[in-house]
């Protein structure tokens, strides 16, 4: 027997695919259109969701039973905010530049609609380890989405991956640039994330046809 039932590896599994919480579901556009433009940026902010949305999910689990519906957005909103401080200070204290970069990105993270929705259709429904993974993987699917669309958008933009020149020197020719390449200046405006975004849903969705039926 695994560690996981397969009911609680569906929980992980789901959202990286048929159940993905920008591609399916349409949800945290925003960010995706925000910080792509760098591989980097786009690595952090996935990281940062990932640590927000586990350790959320677990703190309103655990709460469930006690929080008055009348304040549970209220109490949700406090949880999350706090997990978001807890994320800026790590940031500003060991890639201060990298903050920067996101800056007012990060604490946008509290009114992320997939960490509220996980929160309200799961964690006030589920215990502490089910809410977990369920947290995780909604996070994992979210920073999977912006990691390709920051991949492709920083290659084709820049020419660069992580900030590394992987496709040659634009000034000195070297690499792609000496046989007339150019980078795509497009490709690290906001509405090219929207592009990206389409065509990963048309390959997600021309590959399994159920998912145009169902949506």
């Amino acid at each position: 027997m695994g560690i996981l039932s397969k009911k609680d590896a569906a929980l992980i599994l789901d959202p990286l695919a048929d159940n993905n919480p920008i591609t399916i579901q349409v949800l945290g556009i925003c960010s995706a259109l925000a910080i792509t433009a760098e591989l980097e940026a786009s690595i952090v902010m996935a990281v940062s969701v990932l640590f927000v949305m586990g350790m959320g999910n677990v703190v309103i689990s655990l709460m469930r039973n006690i929080i008055p519906s009348k304040i549970r957005i209220i109490v949700q909103l406090v949880v999350v905010a706090t997990l978001v401080i807890v994320v800026d200070q790590v940031l500003k204290a060991f890639a201060y530049e990298l903050s920067k970069t996101l800056s007012v990105f990060v604490g946008l993270i509290i009114t992320n609609c997939i960490i509220m929705g996980r929160f309200e259709a799961f964690a006030l429904a589920n215990g502490p380890k089910r809410s977990f993974l369920d947290g995780i993987g909604n996070a994992a699917g979210y920073g999977f989405i912006l990691v390709v669309i920051g991949f492709f958008r920083e290659l084709l933009g820049s020419g660069t991956l992580l900030g590394i020149k992987v496709l040659g020197d634009p000034i000195e020719k070297t690499g792609l640039y000496a046989i007339g390449y150019e980078n795509n200046g497009f490709m690290l405006l906001s509405p090219m994330a929207l592009i990206v975004v389409g065509i990963i849903i048309w390959v997600q969705r021309s590959r399994n046809p159920a998912l145009i039926e169902e949506n």
